[in-house]
């Protein structure tokens, strides 16, 4: 968006804060606490997905490719996980883990062998040009996002992440009992 006419400023968006004061105006009793939480996070989360997705464009992968390769290589040598364990740990679906491992294998980036627990184990394992692959894009990706939220202090991001924490574990157990 543009500033006044000629300008060229950016025009900031509409604020929490002006949103929670025009529904207290409008609608008087209404609740109003969380606009000023949540909507920033809403804000924030498509900034860092918006952006997330240009530096993974750059970097040649997606992000469930990104998300796939990850999670193998976190788990250490020899960079091999069973889909199953791909599935708990990325909290996807047992077929979307099928379908990214296809793709990711086809690609050349992993490899699918059979397990040793079962008929049914397939193990996934990173392939060097994977395993390349996924060295550049997490500096990228983590690089980036350091520098996005390099404004905040040591004491300042310790402070957010605790309570992130908290607000994360109250609504998945609130959002958890509402569905049950």
């Amino acid at each position: 968006m543009a500033g006044p006419a000629g300008s060229g400023a950016p025009v900031p968006p509409y604020s929490a804060a002006e949103i929670a004061a025009a529904w207290r105006r409008e609608r008087p009793g209404t609740p109003t606490e969380s606009i000023e939480i949540v909507t920033p996070i809403w804000r924030l989360a498509k900034l860092f997905a918006d952006d997330r997705s240009r530096v993974l464009r750059e970097a040649g992968i997606d992000a469930a490719t990104l998300d796939l390769l990850s999670v193998i290589r976190r788990s250490g040598p020899p960079y091999t996980l069973s889909t199953r364990e791909i599935a708990r740990r990325t909290l996807v679906t047992a077929g979307a883990i099928s379908q990214r491992v296809a793709r990711a294998e086809r690609d050349g980036f992993v490899r699918r062998t059979p397990g040793t627990a079962g008929r049914r184990t397939v193990l996934v394992a990173l392939t060097a040009e994977g395993h390349a692959l996924i060295e550049r894009s997490v500096d990228a990706v983590l690089g980036r996002e350091a520098t996005l939220t390099s404004c905040l202090s040591e004491y300042e991001r310790t402070v957010l992440i605790g309570l992130l924490d908290k607000l994360m574990a109250d609504v998945r157990r609130r959002t958890a009992r509402d569905e049950g």
